[in-house]
Parts: structure tokens; C-alpha cells; sequence
């Protein structure tokens, strides 16, 4: 496993008028070579962390999409989160304690400034490809507008802007954490932290990240016993009453979610997904993206209901080197993480391929047989 490493990055000027002191946690994996032009950057997701050798293993090692034998792989933790780079539970300079919820709103294009600097200090000269899925796939493009030499990009079940859709199911998380009694204005001890919203949140945000079909053959009506730690109605003997399987599952994955994650980064998060727009302040998305001169792939799932596959259709149409592929998953959103052998199979072909002789293209490719 590549090491965790920490760079100082010094102050950094955000979108919202402050200026924060960024320390970053990265992980690389391979060498820069000699030209200093074979770097990858890989972008993570809403609770993800840098190590993406972990969480994207189909898509990085020997002979893979992205082989450390020939590339320089980058993968930087954000700003906002509890993994290493500065965020809510990072230290205030002026007093030593957590920021908590003082912390200052941060944007996608923070984050790749910030990354930016980091890969300057790693003595890379040009970006050969950025790559993410679902927030990760906002930053990849948006280290496209603002480094027009990126060579190429990868976005995966993402969109040039975030949907009223996804907003809502945002905020009605960030509502949930709230609405804990623990939550205390953002400024909860940090052995009492708004667990039961939070684990709410994250239930909500499951929903999104399936859809009906996947949870119906999965789930159905299966009953199973009560969980300890599971508040369910009592029976007139006094035990607990079994619950639906799929009550258990989303009650597992909001109690994995509590033990890893920080409550006032995953509401910074959330808000910086909710403000990603690539044409805000640049005369609207179709000016932007008509702009970019690399080769974009755009990955669509069929069944994703969070970032439906129309949003990547016109992601594609609008970008002149945009080609669309689609990932066909009963999976949903969740899809470019569960399929990643079969999205690494797909990128891998692309990376391959020339660019389309026409200046765009929007054909699909299924790689449901792969």
C-alpha cells in the first residue's frame, strides 16, 4: 500500500473570500518519468479517501487502466473531509482547537487549486489524465477548465452541474444530522458526536446510491432477526419483532458510516457537491465545455437514479472530444465502485482507442457481456 503522506500547501484563497491554511494527505503510486508529463489524478467520492488503490482496486496495478509501471498515479484526500487533509476536525491556528463547524465552506474548484499546488511541488509538469466518479468525476472536470494542458479526462456518473434532484436528497442528509439533539450547532463533543442523524443521513444517501429494481431482488420482503443496537416495536412477549432484511442493511451501513466519518465534514462535503456548476462565473456551462480541447470519456449507468444517464448524454454532446460510453448495472450509482472490474475493462479500451475522426462523439458501448 502506498504510504499516507502530509504536504503543507500554505494559504489558499477560497471561493468564498477567506483564505485557509491546506495541508493535504495524498498517496501516489509508480514514478514520474523524465518528460514529467505522466502523472494521473485520481479523484475521490463524497466519503472516500486518497487511497485508491483500496476502494478503485480493478483500476490501478499492473497491466490496468492506470498502471504504476507507466504512470504516475496522484490521489488527494479533500479539503473538508476527516482524513488527513485540513478539515472541521482540523486544528484552528488561532487557538489549537477543532474548527468543527466554523470551518469555512469550500468549492470543487478549491479543491483542485489545492490539488494543483500539490503536484507542482511533486515536480509534475503536465496532467496525461484526471479521472473520478460521481464528486470525484466534478473535480476531474473541473481540473480540465482550469489546466488546459490535462491531456485527457475520465468522468464517471457525474454532470457538468449538480440537479435540483441531487440538492434536495443533500440537504434532507444534512437536515437529519441537524436535527440530532447531539448535533449542537456543529460544536459536539467529540465523544458524543450527532451519531443517530448521521446514520440517518447516510441511509437516505444509500437510497440514492441503488435504486428500486437492485433493492427488490436483493431485499423482497425477507424478514430476519432483530439486530442488537436496533430499536424495532416489541412483541407482546417482550422480544423484538424481526425486521425486513433490507431495514437491516441500511441500519449496517449507517452504523459503518458513524464509526468512520465526521458529521460537519460530511455536511461540508455535501453543500461543496451542491455548488458544483462548471459554467457559474464563466458565461454558462455550454461556453465552458465547447471550450475544452481534451479527450473526454463520460461513463452513464443505466439504472443510477441519482445522476441519471441523461446527464451524462449531454455532458458528452457538449464537449467537442466527448465520447459516451455506458456501464449497463442493475447496480445504480453505486455501480462505479461495485463494477469496477467492468468500468476498468471500458476505460481501459478507451484509452486505447484513437480519438473519433468526427470532432465528437456520443456512441455507446455496453459492457453488460464483459
Amino acid at each position: 500500500m502506498a504510504e499516507l503522506q502530509l504536504l503543507d500547501i500554505g494559504p489558499l484563497d477560497l471561493d468564498g473570500g477567506s483564505t485557509l491554511p491546506v495541508t493535504l494527505a495524498y498517496r501516489t503510486w509508480g514514478r514520474l518519468n523524465a518528460a514529467r508529463d505522466n502523472a494521473v489524478v485520481v479523484c475521490h467520492s463524497l466519503t472516500g479517501d486518497a487511497d485508491a488503490a483500496t476502494w478503485w482496486a480493478p483500476l490501478i496495478g499492473a497491466g490496468k487502466a492506470l498502471d504504476p509501471d507507466r504512470h504516475f498515479i496522484v490521489c488527494a484526500n479533500l479539503i473538508g473531509s476527516c482524513y488527513g487533509s485540513t478539515g472541521p476536525v482540523s486544528p484552528r491556528p488561532d487557538s489549537g482547537r477543532a474548527w468543527q463547524a466554523d470551518f469555512p465552506d469550500i468549492s470543487v474548484r478549491d479543491n483542485v487549486r489545492a490539488q494543483q499546488r500539490l503536484l507542482r511541488e511533486l515536480g509534475v509538469a503536465r496532467v496525461e489524465l484526471t479521472i473520478g466518479g460521481s464528486l470525484g468525476g466534478m473535480l476531474a472536470l473541473e481540473w480540465a477548465v482550469l489546466d488546459p494542458t490535462v491531456r485527457r479526462v475520465v468522468l464517471v456518473a457525474t454532470s457538468h452541474a449538480h440537479s435540483a434532484w441531487c440538492i434536495a436528497w443533500s440537504e434532507a442528509q444534512r437536515q437529519a444530522i441537524t436535527a440530532d439533539p447531539d448535533w449542537q450547532g456543529g460544536f459536539y463533543a467529540p465523544d458524543r458526536p450527532p451519531a443517530a442523524g448521521l446514520a440517518a443521513a447516510r441511509m437516505m444517501a444509500m437510497l440514492s446510491y441503488r435504486n428500486p429494481a437492485s433493492f427488490e431482488e436483493r431485499f423482497g420482503r425477507t424478514l430476519q432477526p432483530a439486530q442488537p443496537g436496533i430499536v424495532t416495536a416489541p412483541l407482546e412477549n417482550g422480544e423484538a419483532k424481526p425486521l425486513f432484511a433490507v431495514q437491516s442493511y441500511l441500519h449496517h451501513q449507517g452504523s459503518k458510516l458513524v464509526e468512520r466519518f465526521d458529521a460537519n465534514s460530511y455536511i461540508r462535503l455535501t453543500r461543496m457537491a451542491n455548488t458544483h456548476d462548471v459554467g457559474a462565473g464563466r458565461g454558462g456551462a455550454e461556453k465552458v465545455l465547447a471550450s475544452l480541447e481534451q479527450d473526454v470519456l463520460v461513463v452513464g449507468i443505466t439504472t443510477d437514479v441519482l445522476f441519471p444517464l441523461a446527464e451524462q448524454r449531454t455532458l458528452a454532446r457538449l464537449l467537442p472530444k466527448g465520447t459516451l460510453r455506458v456501464l449497463d448495472s442493475p447496480h445504480g450509482h453505486d455501480a462505479f465502485l461495485l463494477e469496477a472490474d467492468r468500468l476498468e475493462h471500458l476505460i481501459r479500451r478507451w484509452l486505447g482507442e484513437p480519438r473519433p475522426a468526427a470532432a465528437h462523439s456520443t456512441s455507446s458501448f455496453s459492457c453488460a457481456s464483459t
